[in-house]
């Protein structure tokens, strides 16, 4: 997460406040809004990038990790550097690093000099800013207000930048395109007892 200007003196313990709300565990029970991660050694893996910055909430202490499985709690870790593991590598687990810059245009340079274009969303109540964002944005799918810009099907699901493999987005009406030869049947149906056979080329009557 990106916070221009003062936006996240707000931002940050406002979102460490819902952290401490997620209910963490198995899939059984049905009051569980996060689950394990996949394996042990996974679990390790994403923990370990909590030494790696300012951490305001810390995952390894929600009471689920005390029982079985791979649990890790909600993670929330400020002011973290572009140049840190945190920021460039996919961590693939719970974890929130907010980069904090004092302009839009810095913002917006972190996006755009990503090498990976897959996502990215915008939250804004100025409309004019969210406007600029959609088309300043190099990726392939923009959220505004919207945390995880994934489309409804009939639109392309898909990447630029390094997040795209070949030509075409192969979610979404392309793949589609590329996967299919193809026809188009044209029919009419006159009354026989009206109409004659004609194989000339169709007239608009």
């Amino acid at each position: 997460m990106v916070a221009v200007g003062s936006a996240g003196d707000a931002l940050v313990p406002a979102i460490a406040a819902r952290l401490a709300k997620i209910r963490v565990g198995p899939a059984s029970d049905p009051d569980s809004e996060m689950g394990p991660l996949i394996t042990r050694e996974h679990r390790d893996r994403v923990a370990g990038y909590l030494s790696l910055g300012e951490l305001v909430v810390d995952g390894r202490e929600d009471p689920a990790t005390d029982g079985p499985g791979f649990f890790l709690g909600a993670s929330l870790v400020d002011n973290v550097d572009t140049g840190s593991p945190l920021y460039t590598d996919e961590i693939f687990g719970p974890v929130l690093s907010v980069v904090r810059v004092d302009t839009y245009d810095e913002a917006l340079k972190l996006v755009n000099d990503n090498p990976y274009g897959n996502g990215t969303a915008i939250f804004t109540r100025d409309g004019g800013a969210a406007r600029r964002f959609q088309y300043d944005a190099v990726c392939g799918m923009v959220g505004v207000n919207v945390p995880i810009p994934v489309p409804v099907a009939y639109y392309s699901f898909g990447g630029w930048k390094a997040s795209l493999f070949g030509d075409l987005h192969m979610y979404g009406p392309e793949g589609l395109q590329f996967y299919t030869r193809t026809k188009v049947v044209t029919s009419r149906w006159p009354d026989p007892s009206t109409s004659e056979v004609d194989l000339g080329f169709p007239k608009v009557r």
